[in-house]
C-alpha cells in the first residue's frame, strides 16, 4: 500500500508540475524557460525511475526461483536494481555500445522492458559482476522487433520472451564463470515460468558459443544491429532442449 500511494503522489505531482510548466509567463527570459525544460525533463525521468524499480521488483517476486546458488539471484530490492542499472552503463560505456543502448539517466541503464523481464544478476564478494535479463512478451511487444517482427513466434507458441542485457563485467574468452551462471538463472526462469522460446539478438561470432547450449537455432540473419555494425544474428532459445554439455557443464 505505501508503494502504490507514492506511485499516486508522484503521478499527480508530475501532473502538476507539468500543467504550470505549461503555462506561459511572457515576462521570464528563454533562458529560464531553457532551465526549467532540462528541470522537467530530469523530473520526469526519476518519476521514470521510480515505476521501474517499483514494477521490476513486483514482477521479479512473482516469479517461481529456485536455484540453490547464493551468489545468483533475482533482483526484488532497490539496491539490487540500482546496482545491476550501474553495471550496464558502466560496460555498455567501456565497450562503446551507448549510442545503441543508452542510459536513461546517466550511469544508470534502464528501461521500459524491465518491468516485465526476470532480472538476474551474479555477484561475488558484495560486487555484482554480472547480469541479464529474460523479457516477458507484452503488449510492448520486445525490444528486437525494432529490427525484425516475431508475430509468427507468437502465432507458434503460447508465450515468448526475448534474452538481453547479458553484461559481464570481467570479460575473458571462452566459458567464464558468470556467463555459465548467468544461463543456469535463465533455465531456471525459463523452466519455472512457462515461457515456450525466448528470442534473442547475439553477433554472428558467438553463435559456436550459444550452439553448445542446446536448443538455439538461428531464426533471422542481420548485417547489423541498430547501430552496431557488425554480422548479427536473432537466434531463438529453447532451454528445455538443453545440451548434454549443457547439463555436465552448467548444470553440475
Amino acid at each position: 500500500m505505501i508503494n502504490i500511494n507514492k506511485n499516486i503522489s508522484l503521478n499527480q505531482l508530475q501532473v502538476f508540475v507539468q500543467n504550470n510548466f505549461q503555462q506561459k509567463v511572457d515576462y521570464l527570459p528563454n533562458s529560464f524557460i531553457e532551465e526549467q525544460k532540462k528541470a522537467l525533463e530530469v523530473f520526469n525521468k526519476r518519476i521514470f525511475l521510480e515505476k521501474v524499480i517499483d514494477e521490476s521488483i513486483s514482477f521479479n517476486k512473482s516469479l517461481s526461483w529456485n536455484y540453490e546458488n547464493k551468489n545468483l539471484k533475482l533482483t526484488t530490492t532497490a539496491e539490487e536494481l540500482i546496482k545491476v542499472f550501474k553495471l550496464r552503463s558502466d560496460v555498455f560505456a567501456e565497450i562503446n555500445y551507448q549510442e545503441e543502448f543508452p542510459d536513461t539517466i546517466e550511469g544508470l541503464n534502464f528501461d521500459k522492458f524491465d518491468t516485465h523481464s526476470a532480472i538476474i544478476y551474479y555477484h561475488n564478494n558484495k560486487e555484482v559482476s554480472a547480469t541479464i535479463r529474460l523479457i516477458f512478451d507484452s503488449k510492448d511487444k520486445l525490444p528486437s522487433e525494432g529490427k525484425v517482427k516475431f508475430d509468427d513466434m507468437r502465432v507458434k507458441y503460447n508465450r515468448i520472451g526475448e534474452i538481453s542485457r547479458n553484461i559481464v563485467k570481467h570479460r575473458g574468452a571462452g566459458l567464464n564463470q558468470e556467463f555459465k551462471y548467468l544461463m543456469c538463472g535463465i533455465y531456471n526462469v525459463f523452466i519455472n515460468n512457462d515461457i515456450d522460446i525466448a528470442l534473442s539478438g547475439i553477433k554472428k561470432e558467438h553463435l559456436k558459443l550459444f550452439k553448445k547450449l542446446g536448443g538455439v537455432e538461428i531464426y533471422k540473419e542481420l548485417e547489423g544491429y541498430g547501430s552496431l555494425d557488425i554480422p548479427c544474428l536473432i537466434i531463438s532459445y529453447n532451454p528445455s532442449l538443453a545440451s548434454k554439455f549443457f547439463k555436465k557443464v552448467f548444470l553440475k
